[in-house]
């Protein structure tokens, strides 16, 4: 259980993806890798590892081989979760009632956002005292919002029809009954010193902390489970992986995978490919080296998935129902929102098998379409063979999703029998 009470105080630390990319460079720079810039020139002790950030949330971190690598593993997860972020100008007031103008980001469940307490997280970009650009990371737990629900008795076909959240009227946080102007920068005066605000790019959060729940503490539920299941596993199997003589390890921690990865800090840039040339510049290998090391590797892009639901059996596709507490499970589909092959899932399988790890396979029905993830855009990008997969969990982009406890600690398994095995 310590591998899992430490995955709570991840999550707990974690609230937005510039808290978790610190936790990230924290943890990484803890097991003794290295930080690097991509403004400098890059130079190796051979055997070690390394981490770079972009823009406070993309992570990529590697541990070099003694010699040039003749085949990489790469894990690819993301620290972004559907959200609702804070306006440019959030501030309003209707009859002396203070709000807050929201935004949503991604595609969370929008209903699970109301009637629960939230805070106000995320980053801010700022003047310090001497006229320089400083980035802050925010976090304020001491002033709880709310988006209050509305009443029955003003709406009776609620219980028919369900919850209406209109995005635009329905999603503005109320946080004060007295309403003036600069709330939001007076709370953030308080907690940092700043000469200017320029700008920010501020979420709000559930202020709930992760849970064990069920007879034993088999399930865990909490606000972005998807996808920092797959991080906190991959960072684990990184951190802790035996180096390989000849074989690069790797980790990719992308930012804006709720919303497309066309972005600077996504899964659509050069940066992966960057990073393959630079290591490949060092060891002095050709261009020709590099494609070779790349048709011998394998990426593991590691996402959420539908674990099955009891009151909505109807939803899964019968002879493809991934439970809860049975292990990971392989991603696959005819559409290629997943990278998953014959090829790629039979390397992954035949390792589980030598591990004797349980082992999932999920196929959504014909009729309801799948979510994707980074791993076809990995695929194409970066011009490796990738396997989608990951562990299950129920209520997926809601604001307190739910996993089996021990189908984590096997992806942590799974994913450090890959760097050190495949």
């Amino acid at each position: 259980m310590q591998a899992l009470e430490d995955f709570t105080r991840f999550l707990a630390r974690s609230p937005t993806a510039f808290h978790a990319a610190r936790e990230i460079t924290n943890r990484l720079a803890e097991a003794d890798f290295t930080p690097l810039t991509e403004g400098e020139r890059w130079k190796f002790e051979p055997g070690k590892g390394y981490f770079l950030i972009r823009d406070d949330t993309l992570v990529a971190a590697f541990r070099v081989p003694k010699k040039a690598p003749v085949s990489a593993v790469v894990l690819a997860s993301h620290v972004d979760s559907p959200a609702l972020k804070i306006k440019p100008r959030p501030e309003l007031s209707h009859h002396e009632i203070g709000q807050l103008g929201t935004e949503v980001y991604g595609a969370p469940l929008l209903h699970t956002w109301l009637d629960r307490d939230l805070y106000i997280a995320g980053r801010a970009t700022v003047l310090d005292g001497t006229g320089a650009v400083q980035s802050l990371i925010i976090t304020l737990d001491d002033y709880p919002v709310i988006i209050p629900g509305l009443a029955l008795h003003l709406d009776r076909t609620v219980a028919e029809k369900g919850i209406n959240v209109h995005k635009q009227d329905h999603l503005k946080a109320i946080f004060t009954l007295q309403a003036k102007e600069k709330h939001l920068e007076t709370w953030l005066r308080k907690h940092h010193s700043f000469k200017t605000l320029l700008s920010f790019d501020l979420f709000l959060v559930p202020l709930e902390k992760p849970t064990f729940l069920g007879f034993d503490g088999e399930m865990l539920a909490a606000y972005r489970l998807d996808n920092l299941v797959s991080v906190y596993a991959s960072l684990y199997a990184l951190t802790s992986a035996k180096p390989r003589p000849d074989a690069l390890q790797m980790a990719f921690f992308w930012d804006h995978e709720e919303i497309g990865s066309m972005s600077f800090v996504g899964a659509q840039s050069l940066f992966a490919s960057q990073i393959f040339e630079r290591i490949a510049a060092f060891f002095k290998m050709s261009g020709e080296d590099l494609y070779r090391l790349k048709s011998r590797s394998l990426c593991l892009s590691s996402d959420l998935g539908h674990a099955f639901h009891p009151n909505f059996a109807d939803k899964y596709d019968p002879q493809h129902t991934c439970l809860l507490g049975h292990g990971v499970t392989l991603k696959c589909n005819a559409n290629q929102k997943y990278a998953t092959s014959s090829t790629t899932a039979a390397a992954v399988l035949q390792l589980a098998e030598k591990k004797k790890m349980p082992f999932q396979k999920f196929v959504s029905r014909s009729d309801i379409p799948s979510g994707s993830t980074v791993g076809s855009i990995m695929a194409a990008n970066l011009g490796i063979a990738t396997v989608d997969l990951g562990i299950t969990g129920w209520a997926m982009h809601s604001t307190r999703e739910v996993i089996a406890a021990k189908d984590e600690l096997a992806l942590m398994e799974l994913l450090l029998a890959a760097l050190e095995g495949l």
